[in-house]
């Protein structure tokens, strides 16, 4: 597994640490930035993140911001790319299991680093499940097309 991380200025040292993580956990990624605290627009990290995702360069993407809200909906802006903001190990687990997420994000301001590494290790961890959630997962991607694409 290849995985694509990114952050913009406030998600920076969560980021190193989800580095961290994936150096112990064997999982080679790639960095897309920041590479400090210097202030930063998140769509500039996130899109070449998500572009990665759907082009097929990573497995999967993990996006840090101060809320993970601007990352998440910046991301799911990319065709392919169902990125989700998750808070618990929870809706890490079940955004894997039923969703198909592609991509993770973090929100540094509002989730610590150990429970962020809990996070990441479960979202990595988890298989989509499929069967059911396939139907649901293609009415998703079918979204992403234009009207004139389906008729």
């Amino acid at each position: 597994m290849k995985v694509a991380i990114g952050s913009d200025h406030a998600g920076f040292k969560l980021k190193n640490e989800i580095a961290s993580l994936l150096e112990e956990m064997g999982i080679e990624y790639e960095d897309f930035g920041t590479g400090s605290e210097e202030s930063c627009d998140y769509p500039d990290i996130a899109v070449p993140v998500a572009r990665a995702v759907a082009d097929g360069r990573v497995d999967r993407g993990i996006l840090v911001c101060g809320t993970g809200i601007g990352m998440s909906i910046t991301a799911n802006k990319v065709r392919g790319v169902r990125a989700a903001l998750c808070h618990d190990e929870f809706s890490a687990r079940m955004t894997r299991a039923h969703n198909d997420s592609n991509v993770l994000t973090l929100g540094a301001r509002v989730t610590g680093a150990g429970l962020a590494r809990e996070i990441v290790r479960i979202w990595l961890s988890t298989e989509y499940e499929g069967g059911r959630h396939a139907r649901r997962v293609a009415k998703i991607a079918l979204l992403e097309t234009t009207t004139d694409e389906r008729e």
